[in-house]
């Protein structure tokens, strides 16, 4: 029997019972039923970092905002579908002040999460075109997402940027879009799961490339002024959140309320349709919509067929932390910087026991730290890599499920991991590299 920290029999036995056919390849969800059944029959304490869950407290301007809507009796009524106006107005004012974009209220629209905006999005954009039935991913990625479009039973194509950052961005782009069926590109920025962030110019490429080929950007903005590199927290100052909307109208951004403002739990996020977007119109919508204005198809054939409305005390509560952040009463990023702290340190501790980042630049920076990251270990496939590491207290998932190229690799996300589990965390890489070193 192998002397790990956590015992080898106990995490061997959990992962047969699993019946998952490979633990490398299992989704996110799936490793956190394996690592809580370890937990559970162990009571030991993992470094979790498979699932990237908000670990800091929500701002209680939110919290007492939801309350009192509460209190005056909305919950035993529906909310209107497109959003109650006091968050529409915020959700406007904070695309201006944080964004530097001009939008019309008409198109924000609360979603239950960024998860139920990406599958309005995918209903409505690879129907607005007959011959355009295919999602392109610029990975790696949100793994679900693609989850979303299987269920759907729609089409994605995928490739893997790190090798055509800058200049190559183009041809590589083009390559997709030319052959006519790309009804939306898709990118995360910053990016899950590398943490890269798009450059002014690869922004200016994607957007000029939309155009060209009348095709929609969907920008997740999951991560909103997270890339701690520069001071994105200002209203009305720049810098600004970098987007593709600087350079096309062909557009939809989904900015989520879980992590930027720690508000997972309650499913709040927003689409945001560029006004160009919103009103233009395309007949093949209407052999699934009753209208073939983009925007009214949206709202009222996809969000209103998943969800009739977005918690109604919840907007109450989104509306008052995007008013505080947009009065510059509340700096929501400086809420967040603990992760980007968090990161540093984990960094050091896996690169001084023999680990290596994989995705480490930004073109010619050096990547930001943020709330993920992602490792490999020398002579371990990612697969190998997770398995091994679940014996010595570490969980993290594959950078396989993400669309990455880099199957040696892992994705780490910081925000579980909390600072006094530093020295276990340590501890444990050390057994690791002393176990598996050459």
């Amino acid at each position: 029997m192998k002397n790990t920290p956590i015992p080898y029999e106990v995490v061997k036995q959990k992962i047969q019972e699993s019946k998952l056919p490979s633990v490398g390849k299992a989704s996110i969800r799936e490793l956190v039923k394996l690592v809580n059944e370890i937990e559970k029959e162990t009571g030991i304490k993992y470094v979790r970092m498979e699932m990237g869950v908000p670990g800091l407290e929500p701002s209680q301007i939110g919290i007492d905002a939801e309350i009192e809507a509460l209190k005056r009796g909305v919950a035993s009524k529906y909310p209107m579908i497109d959003g109650v106006p006091e968050l529409k107005k915020e959700i406007a004012r904070f695309v201006k002040n944080f964004i530097n974009i001009d939008v019309d209220e008409q198109g924000c629209i609360p979603t239950v999460g960024s998860m139920q905006g990406a599958m309005a999005a995918f209903l409505v954009v690879n129907r607005c075109n007959a011959t355009k039935d295919t999602i392109l991913f610029i990975d790696p990625g949100f793994p679900v997402q693609k989850q979303q479009l299987r269920v759907l039973g729609m089409s994605y194509e995928t490739f893997d940027v790190y090798n055509f950052r800058g200049d190559k961005l183009r041809d590589k782009l083009e390559s997709y879009l030319k052959k006519g069926n790309i009804s939306a590109i898709l990118y995360s920025n910053p990016n899950n799961p590398s943490w890269i962030c798009f450059t002014e110019k690869e922004l200016q490429t994607i957007g000029e490339l939309a155009t060209t080929y009348n095709t929609i950007v969907i920008e997740d903005l999951a991560y909103f002024a997270m890339d701690f590199r520069k001071d994105l927290s200002k209203p009305g100052q720049p810098p600004f959140q970098p987007t593709v909307a600087n350079y096309t109208q062909n557009w939809l951004m989904l900015i989520s309320s879980s992590k930027a403002f720690s508000y997972a739990g309650q499913r709040i996020g927003t689409m945001v349709i560029s006004n160009g977007l919103y009103k233009r119109r395309y007949p093949d919508l209407k052999r699934y919509f009753t209208s073939d204005e983009f925007g009214y198809a949206m709202l009222y054939g996809a969000v209103y067929s998943l969800s009739s409305g977005v918690c109604h005390s919840t907007q109450y509560g989104f509306a008052a932390m995007l008013k505080a952040a947009n009065d510059g009463t509340f700096n929501f990023v400086e809420s967040v910087r603990e992760y980007g702290e968090k990161a540093r340190i984990m960094k050091k501790i896996f690169t001084e026991n023999g680990f290596t980042i994989v995705y480490d630049m930004d073109e010619d920076k050096p990547l930001a730290d943020g709330f993920y990251f992602t490792i490999s270990y020398p002579g371990l496939t990612g697969e190998q890599l997770i398995e091994e590491l679940l014996y010595y207290g570490v969980s993290a998932i594959s950078l396989a499920i993400t669309g990455s190229e880099r199957t040696e690799g892992l994705r780490a996300c910081v925000s579980q991991v909390q600072r006094n589990q530093f020295s276990d965390l340590e501890e444990r890489l050390k057994r690791f590299n002393q176990d598996h070193r050459n």
